[in-house]
C-alpha cells in the first residue's frame, strides 16, 4: 500500500524504516548514525557491516569540522553532494581538483591518475582537512604515500571507492594507517556513500 507521508516526513519515515529493519542489531551509539546514512543512501544493509571506523572517528571528524576544517574529495559528485551550506558556516569548504586542466595533463605527462595527482595538490593547501575518496583507489594509495612520506596529516580519511581494480588493497593501507579513518571494507562504496558520511558528520553538529 502506498504510504501518504507529507514531503517533509519522508526522511524521517525512512531513518525508522532503517531502524526497524535492522531488527535486534546494536550499532555502537558512536557510529549509528554514519552507519544508517550510509544504508539511507544505498538501501544496502550491508554498511552495518562493513564500515570500518579507527578509534573516535565520527568524534574526530565532528571536532575537525566543528574548527573550521576543509573537506577535499575526489569527484565533483561528492562535492556536489556534501552540505556545504552547513560546512561555510562551519568556517570550511570543498576542494575537488579532478577537473583542473593542469592536473589532467600533469597526469598525463607523469602517465598517472588525475585523482594521484589531486591527492598532491591538496598537500599543499594550508588548512587542515578531511579527505573523502568515494571513487578512485589511486587517490587513497598517493595519500598513503604522503602520509608515509610526512607530507601530509589529514584529520580523517573517509575511503569508500567502489570497484575491483585496487579498491580492497588500497582500504586496506588506510585501515592499517595510523590516520583516523572510515572505511568501507572491501569493493563497495561510491562517491554518493563518501558524501553521506561527511552529511552525517556535519548534521550532527547542524541542521
Amino acid at each position: 500500500m502506498i504510504q501518504d507521508i507529507k514531503p517533509m516526513d519522508i526522511e524521517k519515515r525512512s531513518f525508522e524504516i532503517i531502524s526497524e529493519l535492522l531488527g535486534d542489531r546494536v550499532l555502537a551509539p558512536q557510529n549509528e548514525l554514519v552507519i544508517k546514512r550510509a544504508i539511507h543512501t544505498t538501501a544496502d544493509f550491508d554498511y552495518a557491516d562493513n564500515l570500518v571506523f579507527s578509534e573516535d572517528a565520527v568524534a574526530k571528524g565532528i571536532e575537525a569540522l566543528r574548527s573550521g576544517c576543509d573537506i577535499v574529495t575526489d569527484t565533483q559528485m561528492t562535492k556536489a553532494g556534501i552540505n556545504k551550506r552547513i560546512l561555510e558556516r562551519l568556517g570550511g569548504k570543498v576542494h575537488c581538483f579532478i577537473s583542473d586542466g593542469d592536473v589532467a595533463e600533469e597526469a598525463k605527462q607523469r602517465g598517472v591518475t588525475r585523482a594521484s595527482i589531486s591527492m598532491e595538490r591538496a598537500a599543499k593547501l594550508l588548512k587542515p582537512c578531511i579527505f573523502a575518496i568515494g571513487n578512485a583507489p589511486t587517490a587513497l594509495i598517493a595519500l598513503n604515500d604522503l602520509i608515509r612520506a610526512g607530507k601530509l596529516n589529514p584529520l580523517l580519511i573517509i575511503a569508500v571507492p567502489v570497484g575491483f581494480v585496487n579498491v580492497v588493497e588500497s582500504k586496506e593501507l588506510i585501515i592499517s594507517s595510523q590516520v583516523p579513518h572510515i572505511v568501507a571494507r572491501g569493493r563497495k562504496g561510491g562517491s554518493n556513500v563518501a558524501a553521506a558520511i561527511c552529511n552525517a558528520l556535519l548534521y550532527q553538529i547542524l541542521r
